[in-house]
Formats: C-alpha cells, sequence, structure tokens
C-alpha cells in the first residue's frame, strides 16, 4: 500500500472530489487503483475564509501495478511513500498451560493506564489481577453527581477515584504529542472502537469521545480482561508495600489492603492516578524514590462557544465537520512565567474535581456532541519545586511530598473563598485584569453563566493577603488574558468568567523508574501514568500501561523460562 499526506482539499467538498484528487495526486488512471481509506483527516483554518481539509490517505494498487515503480516515479515527492505498519505486534505470549497462581502480576488502579496495561497483560496470558480504590463507574458516576447536584463528596468515589480514573469525567481527548515510534497510540484507539467507541475516532485528526460513551467503553473492556482471565477488585486500597532487601537490592514482595489482606506479588504496575496522595505519601515512607516535579496551576475560563467558534473559523463557524472550535495558547509573562491554555473543553462544562473533604478543585469536561453553551479551558502557571519548597533555609532536593502540601493549601484557600459548601470561587474576567475589589467587583453574571456545579461564588480571587493563587501566578495571569486577545479575538470580554482553582494539572512528583521501567531502587515494581509522572492525557496514558505491561510480561516469562 501507498500513503499519500497532505492531500489539501476545501471544506464542504463533495463526496466524488476525492477519489479524482487521488488518482490526479498518484497520476494513475482509475482502473489501476484497487482502493483507498482515509487515515487521517484534519483541517487547516489559517485563512477563515478559505477552511482546507487535509488528507492522510491510504490507497491499494490493483493488479499488475508496480509500486516500487509508481513510488520511484514520485520520490522527490516526500508525500507520497508506502503505507507503514500501524498494526500492534505483541511482543510475548504466555506458553499454553502456563501456570500462574504464585506469580500473577498485579496493577493498581483502573484509569486509562491501569485498564491498557491489564489488557495487554491478560492478552500476554498473565492473567492479572486489578485492584482500584474507586467504585465500578456506574456506581462512581451517580456518587460524582452527588457532589455536582448536593455538594455532597465522596472521598473513595468521584473525578479521580474510580473505574476509568480521572479521563472518564474529561473532555475524553484521544490525542497527543508524544513519539510514537511503535503507533501504540493506534492500539489505543483500536481498543477503543472494540469496545464500543465511533470507528470516526481512528481518522479525525483530534479524536474524542466524551463521558457518557467512556462508561460504556469502560465496562467492555473490564469484561474483555475478565474473559482472558484477568481480576478486578473494587474498593481495595492499598496501604503497605512489602519490599525485602538482599544482596542484590530491594524487591517488592507483597501488599497490603485497606482492610488488612495481603497479597504476595513480585510484579506490581503503580498506576495511581495523580491525585493518590495517601499512596504516595505510603510509597515515600515505604523508601521508593521519588522526585519533585514542576506542575501548573491556575483557573478555568469560560467564554460563548459560539465567539470561539467565530474566532478560529470565521464565516465556516458552524460547519459539522469542523465541529466546536478549540484552541491552544502560550504567553510569556513579564515575570518568567509561562502561561498557557490546558485541557481545552468546546461546547463543555467546569466540573468539580476534588478527591478530598474541605478542598474545591476544578476541571474541565465535554460530552461527545460538545454542544453546551460554553467553551471552557484550563488557564495555567507553571510551578517549579523550588517555588513549593517547604523548608526555604535547605539545600538540596526538595521532597517529593511539598508540592502536594502546596496544592492541598490553595485547594483550601479555593474552599473558602467558595464559602465552604465546594461551591467554587469565581470572578468576571474584566474585573480580574482592572484588579477590581471590593464594592466594585459584579456580584452578578453577565452574559455567560459558569456551568461548574455545585455552584459559584463571586469573589476577588486576587484579594490582597487572601487572594486564591500565589501571587507570581495571579500576576502572569492578570497579563496573559488580554494578551490572548490577539490570538482569539473576544478572548479578554469583560463578562468571561475564571473559577478556580485548577491545581491537578499534573503529579506533583514523579516516582523515577529506569529503562527496564522499573523503580530506580525496588525491583518488581513499576511506576506507570499520570501519577507517575510518566503520562498527561488518555492516550500518553494508555500507551504508558501498554509499554510497562509488555516490560512486565518480558521479565516475568524470562525468569520462568
Amino acid at each position: 500500500m501507498l500513503r499519500i499526506t497532505e492531500l489539501r482539499l476545501p471544506l464542504g467538498h463533495g463526496p466524488d472530489v476525492l477519489l479524482p484528487a487521488v488518482l490526479t495526486r498518484l497520476g494513475l488512471a482509475e482502473a489501476e487503483l484497487s482502493g483507498f481509506m482515509v487515515f487521517k483527516r484534519s483541517h487547516d483554518a489559517r485563512k477563515k475564509s478559505a477552511v482546507l481539509l487535509i488528507y492522510t490517505i491510504d490507497c491499494t494498487l490493483a493488479a499488475g501495478v508496480d509500486e516500487a515503480a509508481l513510488l520511484a516515479r514520485h520520490a522527490g515527492d516526500s508525500h507520497i511513500r508506502p503505507t507503514p505498519d500501524t498494526r500492534y505486534h505483541p511482543v510475548a505470549q504466555a506458553p499454553v498451560g502456563f501456570e500462574l497462581d504464585r506469580l500473577r502480576p498485579v496493577v493498581i488502579g483502573f484509569g486509562p493506564c491501569g485498564i491498557f496495561a491489564a489488557l495487554v497483560l491478560a492478552q500476554m496470558g498473565l492473567r492479572p489481577i486489578v485492584l482500584e480504590r474507586g467504585k465500578q463507574v456506574r456506581e462512581r458516576t451517580k456518587d460524582t453527581w452527588a457532589l455536582w447536584r448536593q455538594g455532597v463528596l465522596t472521598p473513595e468515589s468521584n473525578v479521580q477515584f474510580g473505574e476509568g480514573g480521572a479521563g472518564t469525567f474529561s473532555d475524553g481527548k484521544l490525542w497527543s504529542q508524544i513519539s510514537d515510534p511503535r503507533h501504540l497510540t493506534r492500539k489505543v484507539l483500536t481498543e477503543f472502537v472494540k469496545a464500543g467507541a465511533p470507528e470516526e475516532i481512528l481518522y479525525v485528526a483530534k479524536p474524542h469521545i466524551g463521558t457518557f460513551r467512556l462508561v460504556g467503553m469502560v465496562e467492555k473492556m473490564r469484561a474483555d480482561i475478565e474473559a482472558l482471565g484477568g481480576e478486578i477488585r473494587f474498593e481495595q486500597r492499598v496501604v503497605d508495600l512489602q519490599i525485602e532487601t538482599g544482596a542484590d537490592g530491594a524487591q517488592v514482595r507483597g501488599l497490603t489492603l485497606d482492610g488488612g489482606e495481603q497479597i504476595r506479588a513480585e510484579h506490581v504496575v503503580l498506576a495511581v492516578g495523580h491525585s493518590a496522595r495517601d499512596t504516595f505519601e505510603m510509597l515515600h515512607r515505604c523508601g521508593v524514590f521519588m522526585q519533585a516535579k514542576p506542575f501548573s496551576v491556575g483557573f478555568r475560563v469560560e467564554h460563548p462557544q459560539s465567539l470561539i467558534d467565530r474566532a478560529r473559523f470565521g464565516p465556516s463557524a458552524g460547519n459539522p465537520i469542523l465541529g466546536a472550535a478549540d484552541y491552544k495558547l502560550v504567553h510569556h509573562a513579564g515575570n518568567g512565567r509561562s502561561v498557557y491554555s490546558f485541557c481545552m473543553c468546546p461546547g463543555g462544562t467546569v466540573v468539580a474535581a476534588t478527591s478530598e473533604v474541605g478542598r474545591v478543585v476544578t476541571n474541565g469536561m465535554s460530552q461527545y456532541s460538545r454542544n453546551e453553551r460554553n467553551a471552557n479551558a484550563g488557564i495555567v502557571v507553571g510551578i517549579s519545586p523550588q517555588d513549593y519548597r517547604l523548608d526555604r533555609n535547605a539545600s538540596g532536593p526538595v521532597s517529593p511530598l511539598d508540592g502536594i502540601v502546596f496544592q492541598r493549601f490553595w485547594e483550601s484557600r479555593a474552599y473558602a473563598l467558595g464559602g465552604e459548601s465546594y461551591r467554587a470561587p469565581g470572578q468576571l474576567l474584566g474585573d480580574f485584569v482592572a484588579g477590581r475589589h471590593g464594592r466594585a467587583l459584579a456580584r452578578d453574571f453577565g452574559s455567560v453563566l459558569p456551568s461548574y456545579q455545585p455552584g459559584v461564588t463571586m469573589t476577588d480571587l486576587a484579594e490582597p493577603g487572601r487572594g486564591s493563587l500565589p501571587d507570581e501566578a495571579l500576576v502572569a495571569i492578570r497579563e496573559a488574558l488580554p494578551a490572548f486577545e490577539r490570538q482569539i479575538r473576544g478572548f479578554a470580554m469583560a463578562d468571561a468568567v475564571l473559577t478556580g482553582v485548577e491545581t491537578r494539572t499534573s503529579s506533583p512528583l514523579r516516582i523515577t523508574r529506569g529503562k527496564d521501567l522499573q523503580s530506580l531502587n525496588v525491583a518488581g515494581l513499576y511506576p506507570a501514568g499520570e501519577g507517575a509522572g510518566y503520562a498527561g492525557g488518555i492516550m500518553s496514558a494508555g500507551v504508558d500501561g501498554i509499554e510497562v505491561a509488555e516490560a512486565l510480561g518480558l521479565s516475568m516469562l524470562r525468569a520462568v523460562a
């Protein structure tokens, strides 16, 4: 097969245009082409009056057509090449009758990373045991809605914890900028389609699914793992590790659950997510090597989705192929801080994402339709370990747990500013940028009604001595918002709403691993995904879960060969 990339056609082209364009590009007659399929479709909206669709096409030549000769004829065209093999090729397979009763691998966490780690281990014949601290996805959904509608938090069952992980209550974004030479993202997408996702995610440039569809898909993937011999246990929180130290170093030998049960295990995947703070504290207590790392904090901003559509697509706004517009913004502030948009959710809602009592955290979510009134995105500022070091007089590495203390402080401040009821503190963008305080501050919303539930309390997000974020972050965001107007016309509208706070952009620490993907100082322990600091989003977490499962599986099979 041959692949054509960068085949550009006008938006709104008819269904009969694609075949002639392919034939023209290859210089073939219709009889010389057996068939073709769209591998990827994106768009170029830089010229709003002439939006283009950009195709990647895989072509099958008719019998008798010399592929090598055709490639030679187009040797000077970098956009005509052989189609790469994007199929998944398993790295190993347990032999028939392979006995695993004593050696079954354990996966801690059943978010995107844990799901794919467990799925690949099960497909290798290694019958993993999965331990998820939260509930099954449908029970978890009820608990999450209880927070949103009634202000009732269940600490072990919410946006962060439970089957499907944080990705279940998100925009369901299925793209990533990670390097992917083995096409493992294709493996992730293919498994999602098998589980019920629409086939379009295989070819649209920025696929997404949305929460409602993800719920059923997660259940289907769980059933597939169980059908292959895996075991998924819910409401099972790991509270301790058994680590044995010998002449060859430390080795994990088992783990303890909060009910006191002990499970023997010598191969453990840590796919705990970025909010498993008590687990991080336990791992630190057990001596597992980890490091403080940068992350970002900020607010959610909401605009009318129609404003973003017009700014990005001009006259083509509303075209069903383009859908709801997104954006990606960066500003380098005068105080040296970088401010950027994070997890932009077109046609979505701002959601309560806390997992701890007495704290407020925001995140963004969209359904598959992306047809809600508002667009929202995190507007966040980079924070370094030196920013959140607790002991300012100390030298050397920052404690890996200091970032958790920092996050908790600002989440508790947001809870207080919101009225201590899981309402979030909010402010009109115009007031925030102008630095208005006290009686001059707007107490009512304008043309943008915030979507966050259980509600938003209008306040001064930058009140001196009681601000919702560190001063340096507030200064940088205040500078960035008008600057973003130059990229998205209308972005600095006075009635846009800021809602605080966004603190869970990524893990505050990294559970460092070596080239074999095992912990640097505890053999058999495989840190993985967002919580370990090795992913950021559904796709990268899924890919990391696959790679860790492969490394673990190869280690197990070699040990008993």
